[in-house]
C-alpha cells in the first residue's frame, strides 16, 4: 500500500527547485529558457528565473521600476531591478504556486 504525499509537500519540492534556481551563483550559466536578474537595493544578488515571468503583470511592474530608475543603462551590465530581495523571492514564489513557467 502506497502513501499518498499531501500536495503541500508537493508544492514545496517545486519551491525548494525554484529557489536553487535563484540561488545560482554568478559563474554559473543560465538554463534555456531562463534569465539572469540582479536584484536589491544597495548589494545586488544574482537571480535566475524562467523568461515567462517576464510576461506576468506583476513582474512587468518591477521591469517598469528597473527602466525609470535605470534607463537602459544597467550598472551591472545585465537587468537589474531595484527592489528588496525578500519581495522578489515572495513574488516568483507566488507566480510559481500559480503554475507560470
Amino acid at each position: 500500500m502506497g502513501i499518498r504525499l499531501p500536495s503541500k509537500i508537493h508544492n514545496s519540492k517545486h519551491v525548494l527547485k525554484l529557489q536553487s534556481l535563484l540561488s545560482r551563483n554568478q559563474t554559473s550559466t543560465v538554463p534555456k529558457g531562463h534569465c539572469a536578474v540582479y536584484v536589491g537595493e544597495i548589494q545586488k544578488k544574482r537571480f535566475v528565473v524562467p523568461i515567462s515571468y517576464l510576461n506576468h503583470p506583476d513582474f512587468r511592474d518591477l521591469l517598469y521600476l528597473a527602466e525609470e530608475k535605470f534607463g537602459f543603462d544597467h550598472p551591472m551590465g545585465g537587468l537589474t531591478i531595484p527592489c528588496e530581495e525578500d519581495l522578489f523571492i515572495d513574488l516568483t514564489s507566488r507566480l510559481n504556486s500559480m503554475g507560470v513557467m
